[in-house]
């Protein structure tokens, strides 16, 4: 499927959707038009392979980034790399979010990666969680979500249960977020509608289950890696198992 053609199909579908309901797919629907505008017609979805990982080290964002509407309005601050102070230390880079607070394009401590290599169908690509290495650059205390869109058909938008928080100044943080049915809670239509055909994926300071939040803020990330659940978290959801079997079998 081709991600121009798809975007028009999605934008005119939201389009409908407004005009029987109304609401908040106005803005997503003028949104898909003017970025189909342009994207190339040969461009292709992404896919998701388990163990790949953006390491900003090749001079670009990797597709992440922020603003976009019907206007095409960029945030004042724009996602952008800062080339070394990464994880590793000197030489290694890592992308700045930077938010400004307040209303309008760069209120909110957001970056997005659409129809690139993190679009996929989540339910059957063997990916289970999502990590990466925050850190806090800022002066107000951030909670880090992950958010997964799914813009067609009238809109599905699914935001992590596991939230990180991390204080001004906090040092780089190891953040896994797992990604399933029961990991997520729905914003918008349903979660699996959302894990299902992702096409939009979202970091967002949420400190509730909710959308992203207007804060001025700035958060470094790096090593956004597809992986499996560690096996600490591996070994919670055994015992969890466990004991839900032997609950069964007192019953028995």
């Amino acid at each position: 499927m081709l991600v121009a053609a798809a975007l028009l199909k999605s934008a005119a579908t939201s389009t409908a959707h407004i005009i029987r309901e109304g609401g908040r797919s106005l803005t997503k629907a003028l949104l898909l038009l003017s970025i189909a505008a342009f994207i190339p017609f040969s461009t292709s979805w992404g896919a998701v392979i388990l163990g790949q990982v953006d390491t900003f080290q090749n001079g670009t964002t990797q597709g992440w980034t922020a603003g976009g509407g019907p206007m095409g309005q960029m945030p004042p601050v724009p996602p952008h790399l800062q080339s070394s102070g990464g994880p590793a230390g000197a030489g290694d880079a890592f992308l700045v979010i930077t938010s400004q607070g307040g209303t309008g394009p760069g209120s909110n401590l957001t970056s997005y990666n659409i129809f690139g290599q993190w679009s996929d169908n989540y339910l059957t690509n063997g990916v289970s969680a999502i990590s990466m290495d925050l850190m806090n650059l800022g002066r107000t205390s951030l909670t880090i979500r992950l958010q997964f869109e799914n813009p067609f058909a009238g809109g599905d938008e699914a935001i992590t249960n596991t939230g990180f928080s991390l204080a001004p100044d906090s040092g780089w943080t190891h953040a896994v977020f797992p990604v399933g049915l029961n990991q997520l809670t729905a914003l918008a239509g349903s979660v699996s509608g959302a894990l299902g055909n992702t096409s939009v994926l979202r970091i967002v300071n949420a400190p509730a289950i909710a959308d992203a939040v207007p804060i001025a803020g700035v958060l470094g990330v790096d090593n956004i890696a597809a992986a499996v659940p560690e096996p600490g978290t591996i070994a919670v959801a055994g015992v969890g198992l466990a004991l839900i079997a032997l609950r069964t079998r007192i019953r028995k």
